[in-house]
């Protein structure tokens, strides 16, 4: 099981976000949702990996005994997501699973649901209510999956699918993660930022 991370540093993270509410508080929502993330891996029972967007801090949230840490490599999501992948398949894990760092409502089950899937298909999205998806796992690599997409748009997942129409895929729950301040609303944890700014 694989997370991508951005390294928690001002005015460098969820800056969409931060337009709305400040660099101090957009980090703040960010931290708070890395916890939750590494809470929910640390309760799931196979091996985990962190990939960082930019350095590999000597010490941090990410505990060396409970998580391999590694550097993203890539010029686009595709390219870095690619890269990790390749890496877990290297060390000779035959299935993988990589979440993103910014779901509040992310829970253990889901994880333990793709990998449930995986047994019966070539890969298992989780979608997100952007277009997007939060969620992608595999039996193997496939470089399909990351060729000729517009990333960071609302037709990823629809291209996606496109492009891997010979494969068996499965999915999951859709969940909503948090890049923009209207993703914030209704969530009971930010609740009293999201008044304060609303």
């Amino acid at each position: 099981m694989i997370t991508f991370v951005r390294n928690p540093e001002l005015g460098k993270v969820k800056t969409r976000l931060a337009q709305k509410i400040g660099d101090s508080n957009a980090l703040e929502v960010y931290i708070d949702l890395l916890e939750h993330t590494k809470s929910t891996m640390l309760s799931t029972t196979c091996q985990k990996a962190v990939f960082y967007s930019e350095h590999i801090p000597e010490s941090d949230m990410w505990s060396k005994n409970d998580f391999l840490r590694f550097a993203q490599h890539g010029n686009h999501l595709g390219e870095r997501m690619a890269h990790a992948f390749q890496i877990g398949f290297g060390l000779g894990f035959s299935n993988i699973v990589l979440i993103g760092s910014d779901l509040p409502t992310l829970k253990a089950t889901h994880v333990t649901e793709a990998f449930e899937r995986l047994k019966n298909c070539d890969a298992v999205i989780g979608p997100a209510q952007d277009g997007g998806y939060y969620l992608i796992g595999m039996t193997q690599y496939h470089q399909v999956f990351f060729n000729n997409k517009t990333w960071g748009t609302s037709s990823v997942l629809e291209q996606t699918l496109n492009e891997t129409k010979g494969l068996k895929v499965d999915f999951i729950e859709t969940l909503n993660d948090i890049d923009t301040f209207e993703d914030m609303e209704g969530l009971k944890k930010f609740k009293k930022l999201y008044d304060e700014y609303k």
